[in-house]
């Protein structure tokens, strides 16, 4: 038999990987643009999201600024031991998960429920018209955010004015009002990013045929039946993988919104994780536990994407991998 006739599992290993390596290099150089495309996005993972993972290795050793990251003595998961043992780490802890099952109580279906009211709008302008309104807070900073609620709630604010001229009341320190915080947080959360994730679930709704609609109404269905049998179901498996990418931040508040809205009338009831590690990290120069607590926040993080994802897939669901 020829060697042109020869499969190609009976190949000799160097001719079989040489053959791989080179329908490899054609179809890179075939799809070399899409690659260059995609290059500045793998570039920025792998130098922004992937090297500090390197640092991780802090967290197990007591880290001195003069003896470098290798020559720091290890001392194992004493940081980590460090992370339960104190008192106001577990203070911090439970402070960032009320607010975080907070924002998915209530921030969470917002977005579900504008999707859902736009889709029945039958009027294209009015549609277009409402969702740019609560899109726009999404391109403003914290920054711009909290000072336009600093503005409106301060001691001497617009809310503070009314309500003297209006009822008689006396001023209200709201941002001061440490029952207010975890709230107000929440309430900022919704005005700022609810109109990103009501255009996610118009996208998905995109995929709906109309003919389904038509079909319902025919058979007399109302438009609380068409919504709890057509839109919600169209929408089930984009919101379960937004839930399970939720859960991966569980304990990650975003550090500038709850930075900026601090203040020591709130600190004990709203300093999260994220403001903490920066506190002790950054202020204190503790960088070996303020690593064990981020690392901590990404193996929880980790631990719970994956049991939801098992558990949607139980229940029917692709889940996210």
């Amino acid at each position: 038999m020829s060697m042109a006739s020869t499969p190609r599992e009976n190949l000799p290993a160097p001719r079989a990987a040489a053959r791989r390596r080179g329908r490899l290099a054609r179809n890179l150089w075939k799809s070399r643009y899409m690659y260059a495309f995609v290059l500045p996005g793998l570039l920025y993972f792998l130098l922004y999201r992937y090297v500090p993972l390197l640092g991780s290795i802090l967290a197990f050793k007591e880290y001195s600024p003069f003896q470098g990251i290798l020559d720091s003595p290890w001392v194992g998961l004493a940081n980590f031991r460090r992370i339960f043992e104190n008192a106001e780490v577990v203070q911090v802890l439970v402070n960032t998960l009320v607010l975080s099952f907070l924002q998915i109580l209530f921030a969470f279906p917002v977005p579900i429920v504008l999707a859902v009211m736009l889709n029945e709008v039958r009027s294209d302008a009015f549609k277009k018209l409402i969702q740019s309104i609560v899109y726009l807070p999404h391109f403003l900073s914290w920054v711009v955010v909290i000072g336009i609620v600093t503005v409106f709630l301060r001691s001497e604010g617009l809310v503070n004015l009314l309500l003297e001229r209006l009822f008689g009341i006396s001023s209200i320190p709201f941002l001061q009002l440490p029952a207010l915080f975890k709230p107000l947080l929440v309430l900022e959360v919704i005005w700022k990013e609810s109109g990103w994730g009501t255009i996610v679930f118009l996208a998905a709704l995109a995929g709906v045929h109309p003919e389904l609609y038509e079909a319902a109404v025919v058979d007399g269905a109302g438009r609380l039946r068409r919504i709890w049998h057509i839109t919600l179901p169209a929408i089930r498996s984009t919101v379960v993988i937004l839930l399970i990418l939720r859960l991966g931040t569980v304990l990650d508040n975003g550090f500038e919104q709850v930075f900026l809205m601090l203040n020591p009338y709130v600190m004990n009831v709203g300093n999260v994780l994220d403001t903490y590690v920066y506190y002790k990290g950054i202020l204190q120069s503790d960088f070996s536990f303020a690593t064990a607590v981020g690392l901590f926040k990404s193996l929880v993080g980790l631990v719970l994407v994956v049991a939801a994802n098992r558990l949607a897939k139980r229940f029917g669901e692709e889940g996210i991998y």
